[in-house]
């Protein structure tokens, strides 16, 4: 074939700029095979440099960011207060939302579900699913937009951790039983 008729050809796959993924074996428009899509990471510079321009183009309403205060004003404080209201729970900045995650040490943001609002979403909050009890790693998986193994190896280091911490504690916070000497567990 010569050069002229490969460029007429179109790619088997194509990339897309807006971090969707190629479109060909995972599916259209970047979704897994079984319809997830993954999550997008976005860095603090990233959403600085987006809200500086939508200030300079005057894309920001001052109605909008005046409705913004008054809702930050209706944000639950406590679990107390927010366990009884509306679900799905539109205050996506509380830190126990599944709609995104914020890395405190970068200060980027995750959308851990960039293809659906927040209203389309099963579950929002990460206390709801705790209350429940304990789930099936496919079922966590599909709440946190991850694969069962992902799940699963985040639940392995979570509980590698929290073995570490047990044995750096000191053993005289531990209670001893009757008839014990201190130090002998």
């Amino acid at each position: 074939m010569n050069e002229a008729m490969r460029s007429e050809e179109p790619d088997p796959v194509e990339s897309h700029d807006d971090d969707v993924g190629p479109v060909g074996p995972m599916g259209a428009e970047g979704e897994e095979p079984h319809g997830r899509r993954r999550s997008r990471t976005m860095s603090r510079k990233e959403i600085a440099r987006e809200l500086r321009r939508q200030r300079a183009t005057g894309v920001i309403d001052p109605e909008v960011e005046e409705i913004i205060r008054e809702l930050e004003a209706q944000r639950p404080r406590s679990r107390a207060e927010c366990a009884g209201s509306v679900r799905p729970c539109m205050f996506i900045s509380c830190k126990q939302h599944l709609y995104l995650d914020v890395n405190p040490t970068t200060g980027s943001i995750k959308l851990n579900f960039p293809d659906k609002e927040i209203w389309e979403m099963g579950e929002t909050c990460a206390l709801d699913v705790a209350d429940r009890g304990g789930i099936t790693l496919e079922e966590v998986g599909v709440i946190m937009n991850l694969t069962r193994e992902r799940i699963r190896q985040v639940e392995s280091r979570g509980l590698l951790k929290l073995r570490a911490m047990v044995e750096d504690e000191p053993r005289s916070r531990i209670p001893e039983g009757p008839g014990q000497k201190p130090g002998r567990g």
